[in-house]
């Protein structure tokens, strides 16, 4: 080129785009998911946006491989650095649960099943919990015309049972002082549908041979959409806090909580009882331990919480002709009450 003839200068639109100015969009979504996990206590209630956000938060997780593709596809290392944030909070909240905490041992074996109204073969369901080798079984949405047929096909494996409402605890121990207890349930819709506030949970004594040990069965109102309020938890959310009431009132060494609660330990409804229980599948399971839906659970809303009781292993049951999956666990007398004895 003559020395006379001058180089256009480079426009600033004409510089390359550098790897650190790469893929903005993506850095921003990486930025707001770790806000989202970092802050979801303060998501708003309103219209049930909070439960959901809880119970949904563990499949967050998902959005992090797929910024994580889009980043170094576009060779974007900000959005990289990014992701660094919601995949740290992630592992924080969830990744205990990726770990096997089962381990051998334990005195005691429980299983949870919301059975199903529309069960289309309960006695299957019932043979199926039996072979289970459950010590103690509690049943959920027990349907007046099933209810014969649970206690005939549960009566030679378990010559103890007691049913209230529609929940109902079947055992191979003795039981006694035995009471409904009272979810606070008569209001809203779930009152207009005529459903009574103490047929759906019991209080019940297992007497062991290392001492009594009590035990709630529960079957929580559900979440129920509706297009002018969103997401309605009110009845679920008040047999929660009516739960965590009549625990925090039981003097109890032992206690355990079996039940369909329509809800994870993870939603801020639940934060009275599981400031007083631990979670079974948090202390001694393998993973989520999905429970409903059964042909695909995507979320653990069937719990087993303890308290005086060390959990040794927690997991799910094949499925029965219910639309839940059954829920086991096996308990060991804690070490404290072992030097107490």
């Amino acid at each position: 080129m003559p020395a006379h003839v001058r180089r256009p200068d480079r426009r600033p639109e004409d510089a390359p785009v550098t790897v650190w100015r790469r893929g903005p969009v993506l850095t921003a979504l990486a930025l707001l998911l770790g806000l989202l996990l970092l802050l979801h206590p303060q998501v708003t209630e309103r219209g049930g946006l909070g439960n959901l956000v809880d119970t949904a938060l563990p499949w967050s997780g998902a959005f992090i491989p797929v910024l994580l593709a889009g980043a170094l596809r576009r060779r974007s290392i900000s959005a990289a650095l990014a992701l660094l944030l919601p995949a740290g909070v992630w592992l924080g909240l969830f990744g205990g649960l990726l770990l096997d905490k089962s381990r051998p041992g334990g005195d005691l074996a429980v299983v949870t099943h919301n059975v199903g109204a529309e069960n289309p073969d309960p006695a299957g369901t019932a043979r199926a919990l039996a072979a289970s080798g459950a010590h103690l079984l509690a049943l959920e949405e027990i349907t007046p015309q099933a209810r014969p047929v649970y206690e005939r096909e549960l009566a030679a494996t378990y010559p103890h049972h007691t049913v209230q409402g529609t929940v109902g605890l079947w055992s191979r121990l003795p039981l006694g002082d035995t009471r409904p207890v009272d979810l606070e349930m008569n209001a809203g819709p779930m009152a207009e549908a005529g459903t009574p506030s103490d047929d759906r949970a019991l209080r019940t004594t297992v007497t062991t041979g290392k001492g009594p040990l009590v035990v709630y069965v529960a079957h929580l109102g559900s979440v129920r959409v509706f297009p002018a309020n969103g997401f309605w938890t009110d009845s679920r959310d008040r047999g929660a806090h009516a739960l965590a009431k009549a625990v925090a009132a039981d003097g109890s060494e032992r206690i355990v909580l079996l039940g369909d609660l329509n809800g994870t330990t993870g939603d801020r409804a639940f934060t009275g009882l599981t400031a007083q229980l631990r979670s079974v599948q948090e202390a001694a399971g393998e993973g989520f331990g999905f429970s409903f839906p059964a042909a695909f659970p995507v979320v653990r809303i069937d719990q087993v919480l303890v308290r005086g009781v060390e959990p040794t292993r927690s997991w799910t049951l094949p499925s029965t002709g219910s639309d839940h999956l059954p829920v086991a666990a096996v308990l060991a007398w804690d070490q404290a009450s072992r030097q107490r004895r």
